[in-house]
């Protein structure tokens, strides 16, 4: 069975990181979806505020 895919991985945990200032170890703690919630979050919030200009 082949498991998450490793450069998946650190690209969500380092748009994370980025916008949100998170610290990487508690990134790669959290469960698959809620860190792809995340991503969503992000990617929603830049979305709105690119609309905006």
């Amino acid at each position: 069975m082949k498991g998450y895919p490793l450069d998946q991985l650190y690209q969500e945990a380092a748009y994370i990181a980025y916008y949100f200032h998170w610290n990487p170890e508690a990134i790669f703690e959290l469960d698959h979806r809620f860190r792809r919630r995340w991503v969503k979050e992000i990617a929603d919030i830049n979305r709105k505020l690119n609309q905006g200009r």
